[in-house]
């Protein structure tokens, strides 16, 4: 299968490219390279043909011959999105909903968009389900429930689009971000020894290993097309809801000498458990390999093996918002976060 994937320099691109060109898929990837700078290790023996582009930028011609396209590409997280909330609503909605529409002007058959868990913002009760009411909170999470909305009316006999709701993502990449909540806690323990929450750790998050979104996307391209058709689901293990304080007990437990400190309530109201049944069911493959514990002692094996030092962790190339801070600084993107 002929596969354009948007975001192949990204944390989970980086994985999921090799991965599919090792089962034989040809990989045509798309990214801006914002984040090529951030590279932790060299954990991928092969790379795919990417191109140098937004995906605001990509023309039919992009897309001749492809039969499925993976769409990860936008601004990647909550501060991220906040940073400009127009420009996020450009990239995020709009150019995710017209990647869509130039894929289906060009007879691809496929297009699985990487959603969030973040979509249900704040849940009380029962964990949630796909088809509970959506809550977003943020500019990104409200941009992914529109793409969502806008391209599910695109669904007929010839366009298949599914969606996938992420959990929040931890565990190594070649191209690392450290400003996700597992991975940050790690390096944490790893270069300062010391986890400080500023919060009391008491709302609920779900995680979800990058392997095993990318197993959930592979298993997703090569499922029947009427499992996957017009779907929503939500990817990871209803046994993997955890307390923030969890997570760090987990990591401080795995990181000898690491002392931890917990804080008030916070702000951030954010809290929410997920069901992931629907997608340990239907989907012909597909059970997550990782945990919290095995994903954290991943990470100190990592962290050990490439004497990670404390600049490393702190680098702006492996936090989004640092890295986007930067590039506007120096002028190399302008107001609409294309490059100069």
């Amino acid at each position: 299968m002929k596969i354009l994937v948007t975001g192949t320099e990204g944390y989970i691109g980086s994985l999921l490219a090799p991965m599919l060109m090792q089962r034989g898929h040809e990989v045509i990837g798309v990214d801006t390279g914002f984040y090529k700078v951030g590279w932790l290790y060299n954990g991928t023996q092969l790379t795919s043909k990417t191109l140098n582009k937004d995906i605001r930028q990509i023309a039919v011609e992009d897309l001749q011959d492809v039969e499925a396209v993976v769409h990860m590409a936008e601004l990647s997280n909550d501060p991220a999105g906040e940073l400009s909330p127009t420009i996020t609503y450009d990239i995020n909605h709009k150019g995710s909903v017209h990647l869509a529409t130039l894929a289906k002007a060009a007879g691809v058959r496929r297009f699985i968009y990487m959603s969030s868990c973040s979509v249900y913002g704040v849940a009380t009760g029962n964990d949630v389900t796909e088809e509970s009411p959506v809550n977003p909170q943020t500019a990104y999470a409200i941009c992914k429930t529109m793409v969502e909305q806008d391209v599910k009316t695109m669904a007929d006999e010839s366009f298949s689009p599914t969606f996938m709701r992420n959990a929040t993502a931890f565990g190594a990449s070649p191209r690392m971000r450290f400003d996700i909540v597992l991975n940050n806690l790690a390096g944490l323990a790893w270069t300062i020894k010391e986890i400080k929450m500023t919060s009391d750790g008491t709302p609920w998050r779900p995680l979800v290993h990058v392997l095993d979104i990318c197993k959930a996307i592979v298993c997703t391209l090569e499922a029947p097309r009427d499992i996957v058709h017009n779907q929503i689901f939500n990817v990871g293990d209803t046994a993997h809801n955890y307390q923030v304080k969890e997570i760090a007990e987990i990591v401080a437990n795995t990181f000898k000498g690491c002392q931890l400190s917990l804080g008030d309530s916070s702000a951030d109201n954010r809290s929410y458990r997920v069901s992931f049944e629907k997608i340990n069911k239907l989907l012909p493959g597909f059970k997550c390999d990782w945990d919290a514990v095995r994903g954290a002692k991943q990470l100190f094996d990592l962290f050990t093996l490439i004497d990670m030092p404390v600049d490393t962790f702190f680098f702006r190339g492996f936090t989004r918002l640092k890295q986007l801070e930067y590039l506007i600084r120096t002028q190399q993107i302008d107001q609409n976060f294309l490059w100069r």
